[in-house]
């Protein structure tokens, strides 16, 4: 272990060192590389890697090797790497901004997830900026849906269960199902499954085929549930020490990563459930009950989150149902 921080905190640190110089940059991201938003971060990569004739390479870090998901924000703040991939909803405790991303029922599909990113797009920028970082791109996942041991009819079938959770949202949302909220980022899943730590978990049909779901679970229900995004950002002062160029080169990168993210999301969602139903998980629609119950619990947490927040976060949701 000691050897492992050593090795980690060398990195960090010289990637402290060669932000000055621009040349090699380190990205942390908290998924595996068979995850869409992990190959579109590759792909990113290299198209600066190509259009700087290699002045900037930008290692990515996947599966959250270098940095756990939860202090990816963080690293970036800090300039401990440069730039780094993360889940929205999980820095939900620092803003209310970021909680738009795991509101259940807000926006269901994917017209309406866009139109959601772009109504709060502006004020994610001004509250990443307040924090040293400068937004990139948006990765959309495909929409969330219920994973479980046992056929869900309604919220009765889950009582007594510990639900996964991963943001101060998905938190709430297992309180208010009626089940035990427990942390648990991706990498553990299986094992957390396995082990009894977790019995159900709202996820999407991605996370679930990598994953390899079916070895642990049985039921899939599609309750479509929100739609929510991973961003790339990174640490301003890096990014403004860039000469004006390469900075245009990073940001017409990002523009054609989110362009690739938002196009690609919904024909992985198709094929990923399709792997779930070939590898044996029965795939349902959700009971008139159960939608009724979670819809219940979606105007909850929007009345809850609004509560909390704003002029800004009323005019966002506001600007969004015109």
């Amino acid at each position: 272990m000691l050897i492992k921080n050593i090795i980690t905190g060398s990195i960090l640190a010289g990637g402290l060192v060669a932000s000055v110089s621009a040349a090699q940059w380190h990205m942390p991201t908290p998924y595996g590389d068979s995850n869409h938003p992990t190959k579109i971060a590759y792909q990113f990569a290299e198209e600066i890697k190509e259009n700087t004739k290699g002045e900037l390479d930008i290692t990515v870090h996947s599966g959250a090797s270098l940095v756990k998901h939860p202090e990816i924000p963080r690293a970036v703040k800090t300039g401990q790497v440069q730039m780094g991939e993360v889940f929205i909803g999980i820095m939900g405790n620092t803003h209310p901004i970021f909680k738009h991303d795991n509101i259940p029922f807000l926006a269901t599909n994917y017209a309406d997830a866009k139109k959601l990113w772009e109504a709060a797009k502006p004020e994610m920028q001004k509250q990443l900026n307040k924090e040293g970082m400068t937004l990139l791109y948006a990765v959309a996942w495909p929409a969330q849906s219920l994973y479980s041991k046992d056929p869900v009819n309604s919220l009765a079938d889950l009582e007594g269960s510990r639900m996964r959770a991963y943001s101060p949202s998905t938190s709430r949302l297992a309180d208010l199902m009626g089940t035990t909220p427990t942390t648990i980022q991706v990498p553990e899943i299986p094992q957390a499954f396995s082990t009894g730590i977790i019995d159900a978990m709202i996820t999407s049909p991605s996370t679930g085929a990598n994953g390899q779901a079916w070895d642990y679970v049985n039921n899939y229900t599609d309750i479509q549930a929100w739609i929510p995004k991973n961003v790339v950002v990174v640490n301003t002062r890096s990014f403004k020490r860039l000469d004006k160029e390469t900075q245009q080169v990073i940001l017409d990168a990002a523009a054609n990563a989110e362009k690739a993210g938002w196009e690609v999301v919904q024909a992985e969602a198709k094929k990923d459930t399709q792997t779930l139903i070939d590898n044996g998980i029965a795939v349902a629609q959700p009971s008139e009950k159960l939608l009724g119950e979670l819809a219940t619990i979606g105007e909850t947490m929007e009345a809850e989150w609004l509560a909390e927040s704003g002029p800004e976060i009323k005019a966002l949701i506001e600007n969004y149902k015109k």
